[in-house]
């Protein structure tokens, strides 16, 4: 199993035990659902009736997304143009570490071109975003972008490939 964290904060972001995919190289959309959390009560999977889930809420179980009460995400807010400064000083961060770590001129030209069309279709569609930084709130560190599927219902998680370290667990 793997951990993916945050090479800027060190925050713990998602594991690859949720559905996820590489797009583009460069960003990974990782798959969440909304899920009935009740504080000390173990989820074993099964699908209760409707008569328990009822229940369930009425016993202070609450409705949360998996990823972000797993990772303790924090949600955050941005205007366009302050969200666009972010992710230009993000980006320049991303590559300095890249450099330092040998990445090619290859790759860095390639990370640049790829993270600037997507960077650009973000910013094109602002406002179908919710945004959300790790658990230690680092300025510097991940914001992770909250989408919804073409179905309006099934939320998604982007988070920036290369602003990532992998853990084995």
């Amino acid at each position: 199993m793997l951990l993916y964290t945050d090479i800027v904060s060190g925050d713990e972001m998602f594991s690859d035990a949720f559905p996820m995919k590489l797009v583009n190289n460069i960003v990974y959309e990782v798959d969440c659902a909304m899920v009935t959390f009740k504080e000390g009560e173990v989820d074993i999977g099964a699908n209760p009736s409707a008569e328990e889930g009822a229940e369930a809420l009425e016993d202070g179980a609450q409705t949360v997304n998996n990823i972000i009460h797993t990772f303790r995400l924090k949600p955050t807010s941005f205007e366009k143009g302050a969200y666009g400064k972010y992710l230009k000083g993000y980006m320049k961060a991303i590559k300095e570490k890249l450099q330092s770590n040998g990445a090619s001129e290859e790759e860095l030209a390639a990370f640049q071109t790829n993270a600037g069309n997507f960077a650009k279709t973000v910013l094109q569609n602002f406002k179908d975003y919710e945004f959300y930084t790790g658990a230690e709130m680092d300025v510097d560190g991940m914001v992770a972008l909250l989408n919804y599927r073409e179905d309006g219902i099934t939320p998604y998680f982007t988070f920036w490939k290369h602003g990532l370290k992998e853990v084995k667990l």
